[in-house]
């Protein structure tokens, strides 16, 4: 098995001490400990006892929001998605540093965590154009080395009520948006069909899947998500097609949950969960008894919708598991899974770890995948194709 590079003294997660073998940024396999001969033209790593784990993949996060960079600025706070939209798009007028460097450096903070792969939502409307998108996709040329970009065209200020945008949005993908987002049918643009028809529309054209946010709640929202997975039915996009946030399947009764979950299940289309705040939040394991799949992202960090945020998936888990009163180490291993095989399966990422996918991974002085949970450590080594980018928080 010859490698280019041998990750010795290190643990897997069920204890037992293995070696990695990397060979052009890939994973060519594990063996015992000492049961390899690493060939002398090899690069040896050491890996200290540590535990090796998959790398973090972000499945929902806004590198063109971040105002990291920037000297801190206040929250302005809205009662309703739409003023908080409106509030956005009038301090986004004022911001003078770049996307370019601001998502730069939020790329370098995640990265230094351990994040090897997001799912981006980048703002499409007719007062920003496709500026954002040009400057999130310039990201992928400077910091692909770090981070893999997917890009989502995210209509944040709506279809229906911003003539023009879904005209933009064909011209997003085209220009190199990986898929097409959405935005609260009912809620911003009163037309469920109106809006799904437009965004339907760009992924049948272009043949790329969607991922919209879903705010609605209760009832409404829960039709909202059958008129998605329907849609995602005709036009053959099973397994394409995600919801963000979906906070209404964490308000309805049994009967309209069950139903609900169960058409998106038969439609393959996932639920994205960030473990929210005050709001009520999408069942993870019910989700995943009915045939659901559910995986993480951070969502706003340091943004105009929310000053808090550090972009630290493990931490992220962590939450998920306080919301959901997850304490079993078999909980907190499907909260892991939220924030690693869940999410990059979301990207088309094969399976972490295995032989023949990237050679990204972290490690951690922790016994399992539960303490690492409960300890949230900052001491990590992180790898990304088989090179060592990060140690304690620090890109190296």
């Amino acid at each position: 098995m010859p490698a280019h590079i041998a990750v010795e003294n290190i643990r897997n997660h069920r204890g037992e001490r293995v070696t990695l073998l990397v060979r052009e940024g890939l994973v060519a396999g594990f063996a015992s400990e000492g049961t390899v001969d690493v060939p002398d033209t090899a690069e040896r790593f050491d890996g200290g006892g540590k535990m090796i784990l998959p790398g973090l993949v972000d499945g929902h996060i806004h590198l063109d929001k971040t105002l990291i960079g920037l000297p801190f600025i206040p929250h302005i706070p809205g009662e309703t998605v739409a003023k908080r939209i409106a509030a956005e798009r009038e301090l986004r007028r004022t911001v003078a540093l770049p996307v370019s460097a601001r998502g730069g450096a939020l790329i370098e903070k995640i990265a230094a965590l351990g994040t090897v792969a997001v799912r981006s939502h980048v703002d499409i409307d007719t007062e920003i154009g496709l500026k954002g998108l040009e400057q999130v996709l310039s990201l992928r040329e400077s910091h692909g080395h770090l981070i893999e970009i997917e890009i989502v065209a995210f209509p944040q200020s709506g279809i229906i009520r911003d003539p023009g945008t879904a005209e933009l949005l064909h011209e997003a993908v085209a220009a190199g948006a990986d898929l097409v987002g959405g935005l609260d049918p009912a809620g911003i643009d009163k037309d469920i069909e109106g809006h799904l028809n437009a965004v339907f529309a760009v992924a049948e054209r272009h043949n790329v899947g969607v991922d919209l946010h879903l705010h609605d709640g209760g009832t409404l929202g829960a039709f909202e998500l059958r008129q998605i997975a329907e849609r995602t039915i005709a036009l053959s996009l099973q397994g394409r097609v995600a919801v963000s946030h979906a906070f209404c399947l964490g308000e309805l009764d049994e009967a309209d949950f069950g139903r609900t979950a169960a058409l998106l299940a038969r439609a393959g289309v996932s639920i994205m969960t960030n473990g929210p705040g005050p709001v009520p939040m999408p069942p993870v394991k019910r989700l995943a008894e009915a045939g659901v799949r559910v995986f993480c992202g951070s969502d706003n960090i340091r943004d105009a919708w929310s000053p808090f945020g550090n972009g630290d998936l493990i931490e992220r888990a962590g939450i998920i598991c306080d919301r959901q009163d997850f304490r079993a180490d078999d909980d907190l291993e499907r909260a892991f899974e939220l924030v690693t095989e869940a999410s990059g399966a979301m990207l088309g990422r094969a399976d972490p770890l295995s032989p023949g996918a990237p050679a990204d991974f972290i490690l951690v002085d922790c016994g399992s995948i539960a303490e690492t949970l409960a300890e949230r450590p900052v001491r990590r080594t992180v790898f990304k194709a088989g090179r060592r980018i990060a140690e304690a928080g620090r890109l190296v």
